[in-house]
């Protein structure tokens, strides 16, 4: 079982920054990949950037790359998502998750066992 918790949520203005992070805890986190997600109102869950946490190989949506780093701290357990330029298009509920399943993130919600809470994050115009 894994516990993850996600922080760093926030209101900033379009052009600014936010980093997101989220903690994990419960057994090894071998052969785990962990991914964020993010869900708009009246729109899908979809997949922003993940990472394999034994390689540190990192992916991003189309939509982010460039903008967004994925990285990850094995001291501390815990992936972080830092986020720049940001855009009103970007606001949304974050969510980071996490599998054994795949050796890469998988880009489907649905392939994903274990989530975090969420964190919103706002971009104003």
């Amino acid at each position: 079982q894994v516990q993850l918790v996600e922080s760093g949520g926030g209101l900033v203005q379009a052009g600014g920054s936010l980093r997101l992070s989220c903690a994990a805890s419960g057994r090894t986190f071998a052969n785990l990949v962990v991914g964020w997600f993010r869900q708009a109102p009246g729109k899908d869950r979809e997949f922003v950037a993940g990472i394999t946490w034994s390689t540190g190989n990192t992916y991003y949506a189309d939509s982010v790359k460039g903008r967004f780093t994925i990285s990850r701290d094995n001291a501390k357990s815990t992936v972080y998502l830092q986020m720049n330029s940001l855009k009103p298009e970007d606001t949304a509920v974050h969510y980071c998750a996490a599998t054994r399943r795949w050796s890469r993130p998988p880009r489907s919600p649905g392939e994903y066992d274990y989530w975090g809470q969420g964190t919103q994050g706002t971009v104003s115009s």
